[in-house]
């Protein structure tokens, strides 16, 4: 029983002494995202405004605002994301549209680090704005813009996730749809406005 307890020693020993490498937790990692091919669709509803959109997004009504005819989501289901659009027809009442986006782009200022504006002017297809990139760990929504003709429409659009925001980590999917988010304003064509 003796040499069973000596032998034992020695093991443990021997084990511990060539086992200098200590145990560490690997770091929280993250799903590799699949990116897809960039191609594009145009908006075929019925609507006051018509612009490409990327093949694997849906287009939706706002079910939130079942009075407004004319607002529709541009959903990324493989991203877990949508771009909210509003549409309003201008009736002398310009500023007042955006200055209503400029507050909810401001409501985000607790969360960003940086608010870039991107000023968008097309004179040949009469669509003005600007583009609001919105950076920050915890900012909820991580793009917004407005366009209009200045006499007749208004579109405003908002990028969001549903998912708790974490910026850092959605990285390349924002950048991804920025581009796309780009593209749909370079495309954006005004229709007549619907009575």
């Amino acid at each position: 029983m003796n040499n069973f307890i000596k032998i034992s020693c020695a093991i443990v020993l021997l084990l511990i002494i060539g086992c200098d490498q200590s145990y560490s937790p690997k770091p929280r990692g993250y799903f590799r995202i699949d990116l897809p091919e960039k191609t594009y669709i145009r908006l075929s509803e019925n609507l006051p405004y018509s612009f490409e959109y990327p093949a694997y997004a849906n287009i939706t009504p706002d079910y939130n605002s079942p009075g407004e005819t004319s607002w529709i989501n541009v959903e990324f289901p493989g991203f877990n994301g949508s771009l909210h659009i509003s549409y309003k027809a201008v009736n002398n009442d310009l500023n007042n549209f955006i200055e209503d986006s400029r507050a909810l782009v401001q409501k985000h200022i607790p969360k960003a680090n940086a608010i870039r504006e991107s000023l968008i002017m097309n004179e040949s297809k009469r669509v003005f704005g600007l583009v609001y990139e919105i950076d920050g760990k915890g900012a909820a929504s991580p793009m917004q813009f407005y366009v209009t003709d200045s006499t007749t429409h208004f579109l405003r659009g908002a990028l969001y996730f549903n998912v708790r925001p974490n910026n850092d980590s959605l990285a390349p999917v924002i950048d991804f749809l920025k581009a796309d988010i780009q593209h749909l304003i370079n495309t954006l064509e005004w229709q007549p406005a619907l009575n």
